[in-house]
């Protein structure tokens, strides 16, 4: 089969995220909560033969290739098909706790390149952006029924756009005169409000606020807390927790959820006394974000923004 997306930071995540000389008893069991076409789960299954794995996606569609491509790997593989924090809320006190959890962020290039959801600025597409067909907005939806302020919010919020404003003003007067339901449609509408130097940087002047409707659309920053919290529960003690994220709004997420784990003590600063113990929860393996390299990035240009976080539990 044809493979779209080539996963970030694969080395990276081998060597950190790695089982081996570490107490993890025959078969440890590595959990990949975004597992889209495959290739993180691909890669750990072909370096660690005892290594088993268990893949999370929100997109039945992405996880049926995901399912071809690693058909060879029999019942170390299993699936999941649902949204990363349910699948950890509701994780069975019964059943075996991973080893090693891994998160990647990222959308695939399938989304962009294959999906027909509108994910790109570039094709004449349903502006759609669902990433589970269970999900009951589109970007459609978003885009003709909020109001220009909480549109233009919502563009700045989670695209970090400084002309979310302009943006949102133009998008409420195009919609007065038809629907917008196409991605090039609304591509071009912002082409058009933002200024004319704006339009010639380094990125496309949509790009920003197609972030921020596929972020709003799949509540991605909503999600992210909730499962950092409920999947550092279920790994074991002694685990590894890894996070590759994309932008700056998940990346300080990350990093604050990460630091809070390593603290010595977590009582609340205005309490005179600690109460907690003074122990720190997690340990952090890395104390910067992990970049690609040079090579990477020649290689493949979306990787540029990668960055890699890892935790290592050390208690409940």
């Amino acid at each position: 089969m044809e493979i779209t997306h080539t996963s970030v930071l694969l080395n990276e995540c081998l060597e950190y995220l790695s089982p081996e000389n570490e107490n993890y008893g025959s078969s440890p069991l590595l959990i990949d909560s975004t597992l889209g076409e495959g290739g993180h789960s691909e890669a750990f299954l072909t370096r660690y033969p005892q290594l088993k794995v268990t893949g999370i996606d929100a997109d039945p569609v992405i996880q049926e290739r995901a399912k071809m491509r690693l058909a060879p790997f029999g019942e170390r593989m299993s699936f999941y098909s649902g949204w990363f924090d349910d699948f950890y809320a509701n994780y069975p006190e019964e059943k075996e706790k991973p080893n090693l959890i891994l998160f990647d962020l990222g959308i695939s290039l399938f989304h962009y390149e294959k999906s027909g959801r509108g994910f790109s600025f570039r094709y004449d597409e349903p502006l759609d952006m669902r990433l589970s067909p269970n999900a009951e907005t589109s970007a459609a939806d978003l885009i003709k029924t909020l109001n220009e302020n909480d549109l233009a919010d919502m563009i700045y919020a989670y695209g970090e756009e400084r002309y979310s404003r302009r943006i949102a003003r133009a998008i409420v007067e195009a919609r007065r005169v038809s629907a917008i339901e196409n991605a090039k449609e609304l591509a071009d509408i912002i082409y058009r409000a933002v200024p004319a130097q704006y339009r010639h940087g380094n990125i496309h002047p949509a790009t920003k606020t197609f972030q921020a409707l596929r972020i709003a659309v799949n509540h991605e920053l909503d999600r992210l807390p909730r499962v950092l919290d409920s999947a550092f529960k279920v790994l074991k003690v002694g685990g590894k927790l890894g996070v590759i994220t994309f932008h700056s709004l998940e990346d300080r997420i990350v990093k604050v959820h990460f630091r809070n784990l390593a603290k010595e003590c977590i009582c609340p600063p205005e309490q005179a006394q600690c109460t907690c113990g003074g122990k720190r929860r997690a340990e952090l393996l890395t104390r910067k974000a992990v970049d690609p390299t040079p090579e990477e990035i020649a290689k493949n240009s979306p990787s540029r923004s990668a960055k890699l976080r890892v935790i290592r539990k050390e208690r409940d």
